[in-house]
């Protein structure tokens, strides 16, 4: 059967695991095609060939342009303007009164019409999506389209009543979160009634893509390499990476830091770092392709993640596929992917000493790190494999949509 996928940014440098899924997803037989709010974050020649093969079939709501945008609006007010107006009404009620979101929510409405549009004449009655929940709601009251929706978290938990989860609960077919956590969440926002909807599908890495590395070769004047992969943004704590830098240079620890991303905090952690006189153990190498990541596990010598809030960080499941010790923080759905001590290490948050602790555990016991690294993939193959969970999706897909491939 067909499947629309509605998504904020695709193809997305920190949205990678979206299109595995996709991709995945088409294997299994599932026709699918994919609408993206925003154009792709990069220019064509920069994507890897996976990103530049789905970028030349998505079609992408603000990429039409706004003249067209009016147009569809509309042509579609005069097709059917009952549902064009009820939608219309709907996205206004949301807003609950609030002044200053009519435009916002005008601007989603108007998105709804055009990405609608495009899966109706596409044959698309059955939406699911990723980071466009609202969009994806108003669209259902505009069209006969039924939607499902991924919640990654914590964002979306942090005003679950300005997010309207109760009300995207309540109608969509079903609610998949990527952690039990995430469940809990959603659970809290909405009725008891609406809880056989929610089922907890984690996400997974290609484990053929992150094979097990070779360990790094270290003399006892290299530095031990640190690296953390993702956004640069103040609730990814990498200030808290610095910090923990700094106090191994106290404690005469030769460490280095390696930071893969892009992002906002961009220039306060580089005025952090010379703050700190880290230039020489700190290196912001920007964002980089998701087939390029893999060299950066293969040239470190630990994982390490301070965030104040993740949902489940596919990053971290990459590194432990290749068998890299990870640290992180004992946050959300973290816990449920690293057992402390069994399969990484776990620190709480916002505590750059105990971040600084644990590398130091890690740099003295290469034997507890090798174990750690090797349990690590054992996890991921065992729980975060992408075809053994995009498997798991299909089957709720099927459930729900029975027409779905068999």
């Amino acid at each position: 059967m067909k499947l629309g996928y509605l998504v904020s940014q695709y193809p997305a440098v920190n949205h990678t695991f979206v299109l595995r899924e996709v991709l995945a997803l088409r294997e299994l037989g599932f026709d699918i095609s994919v609408v993206s709010i925003r154009q792709c974050d990069r220019p064509a020649e920069s994507l890897s060939t996976d990103e530049a093969a789905e970028s030349r079939r998505v079609y992408s709501v603000l990429g039409a342009g706004a003249l067209q945008i009016f147009a569809t609006n509309l042509r579609v007010l005069l097709r059917r303007p009952w549902g064009y107006l009820r939608g219309l009404g709907y996205a206004w009620k949301l807003t609950r009164g609030t002044p200053r979101l009519l435009l916002a929510y005008s601007a989603y409405f108007a998105e709804a019409v055009v990405a609608g549009d495009y899966f109706e004449r596409n044959g698309v009655l059955s939406v699911h999506t990723h980071f466009s929940s609202t969009v994806a709601l108003i669209m259902a009251r505009v069209y006969p389209i039924k939607y499902s929706l991924t919640v990654h978290g914590p964002g979306e938990f942090a005003d679950g009543v300005g997010f309207h989860l109760s009300e995207k609960v309540a109608g969509a077919t079903f609610v998949a979160t990527i952690s039990h956590y995430g469940s809990s969440q959603v659970m809290i926002a909405c009725d008891p009634k609406y809880w056989r909807k929610i089922h907890t599908l984690r996400l997974g890495v290609d484990t053929v893509a992150f094979p097990p590395r070779a360990p790094r070769s270290r003399s006892s004047s290299d530095a031990f390499k640190l690296v953390f992969v993702g956004r640069l943004a103040p609730v990814k704590a990498q200030q808290i990476l610095i910090e923990a830098l700094a106090i191994l240079r106290d404690r005469g620890r030769n460490a280095a830091l390696t930071l893969v991303g892009e992002g906002p905090s961009r220039a306060a952690l580089e005025a952090l770092v010379q703050e700190r006189h880290l230039s020489a153990n700190v290196e912001l190498v920007g964002a980089c392709n998701h087939d390029r990541i893999a060299d950066f596990y293969r040239d470190c010598d630990a994982f390490a993640l301070a965030s104040f809030a993740e949902g489940v960080p596919v990053v971290m499941m990459e590194a432990m596929a290749m068998e890299v010790p990870c640290i992180a923080t004992w946050i959300t759905g973290i816990p449920e992917l690293v057992d402390a001590g069994v399969d990484g290490l776990l620190v709480p948050p916002a505590d750059p000493t105990a971040l600084a602790d644990a590398v130091e555990q890690l740099m003295d016991n290469p034997d507890l790190a090798a174990s750690l690294g090797a349990a690590g993939r054992v996890k991921v193959l065992s729980k975060y494999h992408l075809t053994k969970n995009t498997q798991e999706l299909a089957k709720v897909f099927r459930g729900y949509l029975p027409a779905a491939p068999g």
